[in-house]
C-alpha cells in the first residue's frame, strides 16, 4: 500500500489500520472461548465488532469484552491499542457528527482528539465500572469538545461590551444534574427522588420511604449509595455531555404519588423506573456549553441548551 492510498481523515485512517489487523494470514483474533453468548472460537475482530453491535448480545457479555480488551491493550502493544480503537469505531461515528455539526474549522482535528482521549483513558479507566465502551468514548468526546472550545475562543474577537453580559457559569442546576445522572443511568428514577426531595426539599426519608414502599434505614442507605455513585460522576466529567431526558406532551411530575417539586420536571413524568440509556457502544451528545449560552463559545453538539 503506497503513501497516497493512506485515509488522511484520522477516523479512516483507524479505520484502515483495524482492517489491516483482521487480514489473513497474521490476523488479530479475540479467544471467544469462556464469554457467554459468544462461539467458542478465535473470532477475527470484525466479526467481534458485529457481534457488540448486536442486540442479541447482552450487555453484561459486552462489558465482559471490553474488559479484557483494555487488559489486553495496555499489557499486549499497539495492535491491541488499535484493535480497541477501530471496536469503538461506530461510536466514535456518531460523536464526531455530532461534534462536527455547526463546525467552521477541522474536523480532522477534531476526530484526531477524539480519538487522542479514547486512547488516553484505556490507561486509567476503572474495569468494574459498567459501561466501558461508552465511557471510553465518552472521554474522547470530553477532549474533543476541550479543543474545539480552545479553538473557538482563539478566534474570537473581545470588544467592550455596553451593558450587562451573560456570566459564564461552570455548574449547573441540582435539578439538572439529577436529571442528567437519569439519563446516564448513574442512577435510577427512585434514587433521583430520593435525593432531590430528601436533599433539596423538605420532604423527610421517612415520607420517602413510605411512598417507595420501603424502610427508613432502607432509604438512607439506598440515598448514600447513589449519592457516592453522583459524586464518582461528576467527579469524573460523565454528565458534562448527557442530554436532558425529553419530556412528553402533557406530562407532569413523576410517575407515582411521591411529591418531589422542581426536579420532576427536567425528568418528565414519562420515565419509568430503573437505568436509562445505558447501551454499550453508544456515547452522550453534549450539551450546548455556557460559553455558547454566553455568545462566547462554538455551536452545540446537537441537542438543546441546558
Amino acid at each position: 500500500m503506497s503513501v497516497h492510498e493512506w485515509p488522511s481523515s484520522p477516523l479512516d485512517a483507524a479505520e484502515r489500520a483495524f482492517s489491516l489487523l483482521v487480514q489473513p494470514p497474521t490476523h488479530v483474533g479475540f479467544d471467544g472461548r469462556g464469554f457467554a453468548g459468544l462461539p467458542e472460537d478465535i473470532l477475527p475482530l470484525d466479526e467481534l465488532r458485529e457481534l457488540l453491535l448486536s442486540p442479541a448480545t447482552a450487555v453484561v457479555v459486552r462489558d465482559a469484552v471490553w474488559r479484557d480488551l483494555v487488559i489486553r491493550a495496555r499489557r499486549d502493544g499497539p495492535a491491541w491499542v488499535v484493535a480497541a480503537v477501530g471496536l469503538a469505531m461506530p461510536g466514535l461515528r456518531r460523536v464526531a457528527g455530532m461534534l462536527a455539526a455547526g463546525w467552521r474549522g477541522d474536523t480532522d482535528d477534531l476526530d484526531a482528539e477524539l480519538i487522542a482521549g479514547l486512547v488516553a483513558r484505556l490507561k486509567s479507566i476503572d474495569l468494574e465500572m459498567p459501561r466501558i465502551c461508552g465511557r471510553l468514548i465518552d472521554a474522547g468526546l470530553r477532549a474533543a469538545r476541550r479543543a474545539r472550545d480552545a479553538d473557538s475562543d482563539a478566534q474570537l474577537v473581545h470588544v467592550e461590551a455596553v451593558g450587562p453580559t451573560a456570566p459564564i457559569q461552570p455548574w449547573d442546576h441540582p435539578d439538572l444534574i439529577l436529571a442528567r445522572a437519569v439519563a446516564a443511568a448513574v442512577i435510577d428514577i427512585d434514587e433521583a427522588r430520593l435525593i432531590g426531595a430528601t436533599r433539596l426539599e423538605a420532604a423527610t426519608l421517612g415520607q420517602l420511604a413510605a411512598a417507595l414502599h420501603i424502610t427508613i434505614s432502607q432509604a438512607k442507605l439506598w440515598r448514600e449509595d447513589a449519592e457516592a455513585r453522583l459524586v464518582a460522576a461528576i467527579r469524573a466529567g460523565e454528565l458534562a455531555f448527557a442530554p436532558l431526558p425529553q419530556r412528553r406532551r402533557g406530562s407532569v411530575g413523576w410517575t407515582n404519588s411521591a411529591r418531589v417539586g422542581p426536579v420532576g420536571r427536567p425528568l418528565g413524568g414519562d420515565i419509568g423506573r430503573g437505568p436509562l440509556l445505558g447501551t454499550q457502544q453508544r456515547a452522550f451528545g453534549g450539551k450546548t456549553s455556557d460559553r455558547e449560552a454566553a455568545g462566547v463559545g462554538a455551536p452545540g453538539i446537537g441537542v438543546g441548551p441546558a
